[in-house]
C-alpha cells in the first residue's frame, strides 16, 4: 500500500494523530497510530485491522490474506516482543483467535493496560533493515540506518545522518555498512530494491520527511524491522516516542544583521577599553597594555577604572560611557559579580565586550550570575564574547593577548572555546607556517555563539581557511545549517568526545554532554574535516592555507617522491590507511621516467623513491625533470615529496634541498590549478636539523607549500583535504 496526499494533508493528518496521543496522556503513539503516520508521508505498511479482543481479531482476519501476524497494542509495553506479544505465521481465523488468548494470559501483558490487538497480513520474505531517527540535543533530527537482527543487535552496522538528508546522503549512508553487499545480493540471493530504501530514508529524513515536519513532537522513531525484497520496501513494526513536551526548534541564524558589520570592531578595533588594569599591581589587564603597546596597536586604549587618573600612561575614564569616543572594543578582566552592572551602564557605547573572568556558568554556582551577564549586557547594548576566556588576536586590527605573536597577516580565522589552546594553536602555528586572519577566544559562548563568528570568517574576504575548536556547539542546527552551504573549508577540533571528555567539558564551559553521532555526521554532510589532536588541526590548516581547493578533481591518487625505501613502502601504507592510493604509474609516464637513466637505485614504478646521489643530479635541479613528467603525464591529484634530512649531511658541497624551492615554485608555475604539492621533511631529532628544517619550512611558505614532519600527517591531511573538496563538489 502507497498513499499518495498532499504536504498540507499531510501535515494536518499527521499532526491530529499526534495530539490525539498527548490528549490520552500517552508518551508514545500505539503500533497501528505509528503506521497510519507512516502511511500519511507514504510509506508502505502491512494492511491491518485494529481488534479490541480475540473474537473480534478472528473476524477481522476474514478481511485479510493470511498468514498473519498479531500484535498487542498497550501503553504500557513498549518493547512487544520482550513481554510475548507478538505471534507469528498465522493460518487462518481460528490460529489468530488462540494467539490472541494465549498472548493475554502471558505474566507481563496480563499485568498492563491493553487497548487491543493489531492483525497484520504477513510481508514476504526479504532483507530486514532498521531506520530509525531521534533528536539530537545539539543538531536537532537525525537518522539513522542499519541492517537488522545481528547486524544491529551485536554489530552496530548503523550509519547516521543530520537531516535533512537528500538522495546522495541516503546512498553514502548504505554505503558506509559493513553489510551493503547483502543487499546487492549475496550466495545466491537476489538483490534488494535499494531505490526503495532510499525512497523510504527520504520520506522519514528528507526536507519534507516526517522527522523534520514534526521535529518538535518526535523524540525517538524505529522502524525495525522494514523489510526490503525486490518488490520493495515495507515497514512491518513501528515505534514513535513523543516529546515530553513540545520542543521549541532552533530557527537557524539570525541573518537580519550583517556578520561583517556586526564583528569589524572586534577585528578592527579603532577604540579599546580595558577593565582590570591596576596602578600598583601587575594585574592581567596590565599586561595586555603592554602586549598592545608592544604589538602596535595604533587606535586609542581607554583604561577604565573608578578612581585612578592614569595607568600604564594612558589617562583612565570611570566607566564605558564616559570615554571620549565610543569603544569597539572592551577587554574585561574583573570580578565576576561586578561585571554585569558594568555592562547594563555602557549606554549603548560599546560594541562589544570580551569577559576574560571565570565564575560563571562553567560552575553550577555560577549560573545565575551568567544569566545577569546576559541581561546587563543586553541592557547596555553590547555584544558579549564569553565569559571565562583569554581574549581575541588580530593582526590587521593590531590585537592581540598572546606576546610575541605573529604581525603579518593571513588567511585562517580561529574561534576556540579554549584560551590557553588558542595561545598554542597561535604560536605552534607560527612555527609551522601558519599565519592568521584572526583568533576568538569565546569560553561559555554566553552571547555570542561560534555560528555567529563562524559566519564572520565566511563572509570575510581576508580569511581562506576557518579553524574552530568546539566543546559545545550552542545553537547545534544554526551551526549546522550554516556549515552545509559553506564555501569555504572548516577544520573542527572537538573537545570532549569520549565518555570521560565529556564531563571534563562539563565542567569547563557548561557543555553539553551527549553522544557524537551527530558530529560524526556533520564531518561528513559538510566540507569540514574533524581532527582529534592540536597536532592534525594544525597540519590541516596549513594545507589548506596553501591548496587552491579543486572541487571538480578531489584528492585521491597520489605520488610519492623522495629519499628512503622503507619509508616509501611505509608512506604508501600510510596512504591507503587514509583512504588514498599510490598505484604505479601508467606505462606512459614511467617510460619516460625510465628513459632518463637516473642512477642505479632509483625506482620510479610510484612511489618515486630516489636515494640522495639521484637528488644531487645537476645540483637538485634533476627533481623538475622528475615532476615535469609527472605532472605532465601521470596527473596525480596530489606530490608529496618526503626527505630524510640527515641523509644529506656530509654529502657535498651544494644543499639540493636548497636548490629544489627553486624547481617547486617553477613546477606550480608551469602546471597551474595542477596537483597539490607538499613535503614531508624528516630529522633525526638534532637540534642542528631540526633548526635546517625550520629555514626550510619559510622558504616552503614563501612559494606556498606545507611542510610537515612526517608522511603519515601528511597523508591525513591530504585525505582531509579529499573530503572537503568532494563536498564543495555536490554543490
Amino acid at each position: 500500500m502507497t498513499v499518495q496526499d498532499t504536504p498540507a494533508l499531510r501535515a494536518t493528518s499527521a499532526q491530529s494523530l499526534i495530539a490525539e496521543a498527548r490528549s490520552n496522556g500517552r508518551g508514545s503513539l500505539d503500533e497501528a497510530a505509528g503506521k497510519a503516520l507512516l502511511a500519511e508521508f507514504g510509506i508502505r505498511v502491512p494492511r491491518s485491522r485494529f481488534a479490541a479482543d480475540a473474537a473480534q481479531a478472528a473476524a477481522m482476519a476474514a478481511d485479510l490474506e493470511g498468514p498473519f501476524v498479531v500484535k498487542v497494542v498497550s501503553p504500557d509495553i513498549l518493547h512487544k516482543s520482550d513481554a510475548g506479544g507478538v505471534t507469528l505465521r498465522l493460518a487462518d481465523a481460528k490460529a489468530v483467535r488462540e494467539a490472541v488468548d494465549a498472548m493475554a494470559a502471558k505474566p507481563l501483558i496480563a499485568a498492563a493496560r491493553v487497548d487491543g490487538w493489531l492483525v497484520e497480513e504477513m510481508v514476504p520474505v526479504g532483507r530486514e533493515m532498521v531506520i530509525g531517527g531521534y533528536r539530537d540535543p545539539q543538531f536537532g533530527p537525525m537518522i539513522m540506518v542499519g541492517l537488522g537482527g545481528i547486524f544491529v543487535e551485536v554489530l552496530r552496522d548503523v550509519a547516521f545522518r543530520i537531516c535533512p538528508i537528500d538522495a546522495g546522503d541516503a546512498e553514502a549512508m548504505l554505503g558506509e555498512l559493513k553489510g551493503r553487499a547483502l543487499l546487492k545480493g549475496a550466495r545466491g540471493e537476489a538483490g534488494v530494491d535499494e531505490a526503495a530504501l532510499v525512497d523510504v530514508m527520504l520520506r522519514i529524513g528528507g526536507a519534507d520527511g516526517l522527522l523534520m515536519r514534526h521535529q518538535a513532537d518526535i523524540a525517538e522513531l524505529d522502524l525495525n524491522p522494514v523489510i526490503v525484497s525486490s518488490r520493495g520496501a515495507v515497514a512491518v513494526d513501528a515505534r514513535v516516542i513523543l516529546s515530553p513536551t513540545p520542543e521549541s526548534v532552533d530557527a537557524g541564524p539570525d541573518s537580519s544583521a550583517s556578520p561583517l558589520d556586526t564583528f569589524r570592531p572586534l577585528f578592527e578595533p579603532r577604540t579599546v577599553a580595558v577593565l582590570g588594569a591596576s596602578t600598583k599591581d601587575v594585574a592581567i589587564a596590565n599586561t595586555f597594555i603592554r602586549r598592545m603597546k608592544a604589538f602596535g596597536y595604533a587606535g586609542q586604549i581607554y583604561p577604565i577604572h573608578p578612581a585612578a587618573e592614569e595607568i600604564e600612561g594612558l589617562k583612565a575614564y570611570p566607566g564605558l560611557a564616559d570615554t571620549p569616543e565610543p569603544v569597539d572594543y572592551a577587554y574585561i578582566a574583573v570580578g565576576a559579580e561586578r561585571i554585569p552592572g558594568i555592562l547594563a551602564k555602557a549606554g549603548g557605547r560599546c560594541r562589544i565586550a570580551q569577559v576574560i573572568s571565570s565564575g560563571f556558568g562553567e560552575l553550577e554556582e555560577g549560573k545565575a550570575l551568567q544569566e545577569a551577564l546576559i541581561e546587563g549586557a543586553r541592557a547596555g547594548g553590547v555584544r558579549v564574547l564569553g565569559p571565562n576566556c583569554l581574549g581575541t588576536y588580530s593582526p590587521r586590527g593590531g590585537l592581540t593577548f598572546p606576546s610575541d605573536a605573529p604581525k603579518e597577516v593571513g588567511t585562517v580565522g580561529i574561534v576556540s572555546q579554549s584560551g590557553g589552546l588558542t595561545t598554542d594553536i597561535i604560536k605552534r602555528g607560527e612555527w609551522r607556517g601558519l599565519r592568521f586572519s584572526g583568533a576568538v577566544t569565546i569560553g561559555n559562548s554566553a552571547d555570542v555563539k561560534p555560528h555567529e563568528l563562524l559566519a564572520y570568517y565566511l563572509a570575510d574576504p581576508q580569511t581562506r581557511a576557518i579553524g574552530l575548536y568546539l566543546e559545545d556547539v550552542k545553537q547545534g542546527r544554526a551551526f549546522f545549517e550554516m556549515l552545509k552551504g559553506a564555501d569555504k573549508p572548516v577544520v573542527i577540533l572537538k573537545g570532549g568526545r569520549s565518555a570521560l571528555g565529556r564531563l571534563a567539558a562539563a565542567s569547563h564551559t557548561g557543555a553539553l554532554a551527549g553522544d557524537e553521532k551527530g558530529w560524526e555526521a556533520l564531518g561528513k554532510q559538510t566540507p569540514v574535516s574533524i581532527v582529534a589532536t592540536v597536532d592534525e588541526f594544525i597540519d590541516m590548516l596549513l594545507a589548506l592555507q596553501h591548496f587552491t581547493l579543486r572541487p571538480d578533481k578531489p584528492t585521491y591518487a597520489v605520488t610519492l617522491f623522495g629519499n628512503g625505501g622503507g619509508s616509501s613502502v611505509l608512506g604508501t601504507d600510510a596512504f591507503a590507511a587514509a583512504g588514498l592510493e599510490v598505484a604505479p604509474y601508467a606505462p606512459e609516464a614511467r617510460d619516460r621516467l625510465e628513459a632518463m637513466k637516473l642512477p642505479p637505485g632509483t625506482s620510479v614504478a610510484n612511489p618515486i623513491d630516489t636515494p640522495v646521489r639521484t637528488l644531487q643530479e645537476k645540483d637538485g635541479f634533476v627533481a623538475g625533470e622528475i615532476l615535469d613528467i609527472v605532472y605532465g603525464h601521470a596527473d596525480p591529484d596530489a606530490v608529496l615529496m618526503h626527505l630524510n634530512l640527515s641523509a644529506f649531511v656530509g654529502r657535498g658541497s651544494v644543499d639540493p634541498i636548497d636548490n629544489l624551492f627553486v624547481v617547486v615554485e617553477q613546477t606550480k608555475a608551469k602546471w597551474p590549478g595542477g596537483a597539490h604539492f607538499a613535503l614531508a621533511l624528516r630529522t633525526d631529532g638534532s637540534a642542528a636539523l631540526d633548526e635546517r628544517r625550520r629555514h626550510y619550512r619559510e622558504k616552503a611558505r614563501a612559494i606556498g607549500v606545507p611542510v610537515f614532519d612526517e608522511i603519515a600527517p601528511a597523508a591525513r591531511a591530504l585525505a582531509g583535504i579529499g573530503h572537503i573538496e568532494r563536498q564543495l563538489g555536490r554543490r
